[in-house]
């Protein structure tokens, strides 16, 4: 079976460009970070992708949320006007120097098989100011749009988290996310973006999906994915009230899992101390990230998984082949335990959040 690879073009800024846009980012987000609204998390100061989901969290179970708008932008990077967003530069900034020099980057173009092509369409990705370029691409196009839809038009309450150009949208009523969707369609088309037709689609999604997708003849509630956790409408074990379930993307960890076996089959002829240590750090960064509460069991899965892994790309070595228990004797301290490093969506959120 093959495999078909889509390459995506990488625009590698020379060091000295490298220099100059890391210093033109620290101006633009001096003036950009007093436009940007609170629903844009993505790429900017003192703000991550934990901070996004933990915002998703708190709304899906605080908020009257019964419907979730899984939107995704198709082929988002490749498909950015560079007129429209020199355009949108050009209202806040008026130093034309700093237009020209973002005008060249964006034309830059990219280098393939010694021959370099110009695209129409597209930022450049791979370079230090692309993140910042799209959030003010997205903040015009998007951010400031759905706020005055949702300050006009929704009749319900609405909630929107928008880390770069992924997004959530929770609505409480089943027509408003209808006519959002819509009108959304219609409003990227303007700036040349689309959505995608088979990744984008509402679903029912809170505390009453379950019981609303039963009443359809459904089993339970679709699921949906979101910065690398899958959130699922789950109950609590006791009185059975409803809690957000969060578990790392099935198709991530295996996406992982396959370059960590990768990795060390290269690395067969190693010490085994030396792939160890290797292996503590792989895995230790995979868990800062995951180790969120509710995940524990997929992350006790990826850990077995890699162990089995090892030890059996270690068999092919006649001197150390050896039996499970043997191996596992060795090579569990080298393989952390998985243990919760976040905390509750809804205490860090007050923490950060304190109005």
């Amino acid at each position: 079976m093959s495999l078909k690879l889509h390459k995506r073009p990488l625009g590698v800024a020379s060091l000295e460009d490298k220099i100059v846009q890391h210093a033109v980012v620290t101006v633009l987000n001096a003036i950009y970070e007093s436009d940007f609204v609170g629903i844009s998390y993505g790429f900017r100061p003192g703000r991550n992708q934990h901070d996004a989901l933990d915002a998703v969290a708190v709304a899906i179970e605080k908020r009257k949320i019964n419907w979730v708008v899984d939107a995704d932008f198709r082929k988002f990077f490749d498909t950015i006007d560079p007129h429209w967003l020199q355009r949108f530069v050009a209202h806040r900034i008026g130093d034309q120097r700093l237009l020209r020099l973002i005008d060249k980057w964006l034309t830059a173009g990219v280098m393939e098989d010694g021959q370099a092509t110009q695209p129409e369409r597209g930022t450049p990705q791979g370079s230090v100011i692309s993140p910042l370029l799209a959030n003010i691409y997205l903040h015009s196009v998007f951010d400031l749009w759905a706020l005055r839809w949702r300050k006009r038009i929704a009749q319900g309450d609405m909630v929107m988290v928008r880390y770069a150009d992924d997004t959530f949208l929770g609505f409480e009523h089943r027509e408003d996310a209808e006519r959002f969707l819509v009108e959304l369609r219609e409003r990227v088309a303007q700036f040349g973006l689309s959505l995608h037709p088979e990744k984008t689609r509402l679903i029912a999604f809170g505390r009453y999906a379950n019981a609303w997708c039963r009443r359809q003849g459904q089993r339970r509630a679709q699921t949906f994915d979101f910065l690398g956790f899958t959130h699922i409408c789950g109950i609590t074990r006791g009185k059975g009230w409803f809690q957000l379930r969060r578990v790392t993307m099935a198709k991530r960890m295996h996406a992982k899992l396959a370059e960590i076996k990768q990795q060390l089959r290269r690395r067969l002829h190693g010490r085994m101390r030396e792939v160890g240590a290797w292996l503590h750090k792989v895995l230790q960064g995979f868990y800062n990230y995951h180790a969120v509460p509710g995940n524990l069991r997929r992350l006790w899965s990826m850990r077995y998984r890699l162990l089995h892994a090892w030890w059996r790309i270690l068999g092919r070595r006649s001197q150390l082949r050896m039996s499970w228990d043997r191996y596992f004797s060795r090579v569990r301290t080298w393989l952390p335990e998985p243990r919760v490093l976040h905390p509750y969506p809804d205490a860090r959120f007050r923490a950060t959040h304190s109005r």
